[in-house]
């Protein structure tokens, strides 16, 4: 005879049974101030530094500083919802952020909530935002190219993969768009892009995302935005955020590229967020820890090793001066620890050389050892012809010069100079930019009128598709141009050139 199934009763003896019935401990704080997205809380000895803590209002925020009797909160959402005497709790968790593929093609806040009207991301885990950088073992040389598109950089500043480069200038010159086409120029590459804004006008933010979905390869980019508008928090996380995510692609062998928009307006967060929860001031009021700050999160760019995947991460943070001015307190911070800088130069931008790229002060402390053979070949000496013209075209404004090989000079110097202008949203490839350089350097431009070099240049890349489609495709796979490949160069360029030379 089968055996009478168990009563109800007898169930839920079973499961009551079964419960840990042993005491627990919870820490419960107080808020005991709030405002302007700082929260000072009591009652939390055991709380850690940049943990999480979660507010019985169902809102986040992370531990900035640990008094005696208070503990500064920083709030990443919804700050007005914080109220006096609400109950806190500590998780045990730091800020995380969701990390994977399903976020490529995407924008996301600091914290991995979609802003893009689309779905919820689908995250392969979440990560800490704050991750330890690489060490000297586990990196490697910088070697590789980052080819940014714009002939200025390349061929004088060239970048590497795994470097940090600085753009810097005043506001408006120029800055962001120069970071723009870097991004859009990895449409032919493998690179993956992470665009950061921090503190910029949701107009802003919205005309770079566009930009990056009709020119560029938006399925291969990730906007991680933190506008004006959002809490201090959030502004302070997100270029944290923002490493993390290209970190996952790096550690998996693949490369990544990552501009923060701007570094300036996070120290301005970083300081608002020390003074509010009572850190001593230091010098210009920022805390004494901004420096650290911006350290641990560019020392995170690197070149692996081998060992470690071979992946990369290339970080280009832009930073705003006041009036050219570089001796500010960032601007020197933020140069002391990048790897170079380009400086774009307010009197060049609004005269109409665009981009506005400062010879004189621009640096790559990495430059030709990443730079394509191609065009390493063919740029020799022209940082230094252009500094030389620069000085001459000064000296030529207080009267005539009758030396033939000064004139001769300064007409070299101004053609080098129209063919260093460039139009936003139109990225060269290499093998544009390698032609370009071969042909002032063999002199095809000398007779060339100044105002048809931006003719050469917007036929240039079609041009070289229909009659040397081989050779351009050899360029941009391997890097390289050999002297049979110089000659057939420069038979296609003389017959693009021809029809625009001055009659003697």
């Amino acid at each position: 005879m089968a055996a009478e199934p168990p009563s109800w009763l007898e169930t839920a003896s079973g499961r009551v049974a079964a419960v840990d019935l042993a005491p627990t401990v919870e820490e419960v704080g107080r808020v005991a101030s709030v405002g302007d997205g700082i929260a000072l809380i009591a009652g939390l000895p055991h709380v850690r530094l940049n943990e999480l803590l979660r507010f019985d209002s169902g809102n986040f925020g992370f531990v900035q500083t640990l008094g005696p009797d208070l503990v500064g909160c920083v709030l990443l959402d919804r700050v007005d919802d914080v109220v006096a005497d609400e109950l806190v709790r500590g998780t045990g968790e730091v800020v995380r952020v969701p990390v994977g593929p399903a976020l490529l093609g995407r924008v996301i806040d600091p914290l991995g909530r979609v802003l893009d009207g689309g779905e919820a991301i689908a995250a392969e885990s979440h990560e800490p935002i704050e991750q330890p950088a690489p060490e000297i073992v586990e990196r490697d040389h910088v070697t590789e190219p980052v080819q940014t598109g714009v002939l200025v950089v390349d061929s004088l500043f060239a970048l590497g993969r795994g470097q940090r480069e600085l753009i810097i200038g005043d506001r408006a010159t120029g800055k962001t768009a120069l970071a723009l086409d870097t991004i859009i120029s990895q449409k032919t590459s493998d690179m993956i892009c992470v665009y950061v804004a921090v503190g910029q006008k949701s107009a802003t933010v919205a005309r770079v995302i566009d930009a990056v979905r009709r020119y560029g390869a938006p399925e291969r980019c990730i906007f991680v935005v933190a506008s004006a508008a959002a809490a201090p928090g959030l502004q302070w996380v997100a270029p944290f955020a923002g490493f993390t995510v290209a970190e996952y692609f790096r550690d998996r062998g693949q490369h990544a590229l990552v501009v923060v928009d701007d570094l300036t307006k996070h120290a301005a967060t970083h300081r608002e967020i020390a003074l509010l929860t009572h850190q001593p001031p230091g010098r210009e009021a920022y805390p004494g820890d901004v420096f650290y700050l911006h350290a641990r999160l560019l020392e995170r760019a690197a070149k692996l090793s081998k060992e470690r995947g071979g992946g990369s991460l290339t970080a280009l943070p832009i930073a705003e001066t006041e009036a050219g001015n570089l001796s500010g307190y960032i601007p020197t911070n933020l140069i002391s620890i990048t790897d170079g800088q380009l400086v774009l130069d307010a009197k060049l931008f609004h005269a109409g050389h665009k981009p506005g790229v400062d010879v004189g002060t621009s640096v790559s402390r990495v430059g030709g050892k990443t730079q394509a053979p191609a065009l390493r070949a063919v740029v020799g000496t022209f940082r230094l012809e252009y500094a030389q013209f620069l000085e001459l075209e000064i000296f030529s404004r207080f009267g005539g010069l009758s030396d033939a090989r000064v004139k001769a000079q300064i007409a070299r110097g101004e053609r080098l100079r129209a063919l260093l202008e460039q139009p936003q949203f139109v990225p060269l490839r290499l093998a544009d930019e390698v032609a370009l350089a071969l042909a002032l350097r063999e002199r095809l431009l000398d007779d060339v009128p100044v105002a048809a070099i931006a003719a050469i240049r917007e036929r240039l890349p079609g041009w070289l598709d229909v009659h040397a489609a081989s050779l351009v495709a050899s360029i941009q796979s391997t890097g390289r141009l050999d002297a049979a490949g110089r000659e057939r160069l420069l038979a296609t360029l003389r017959e693009l050139i021809a029809p625009l030379v001055r009659p003697a």
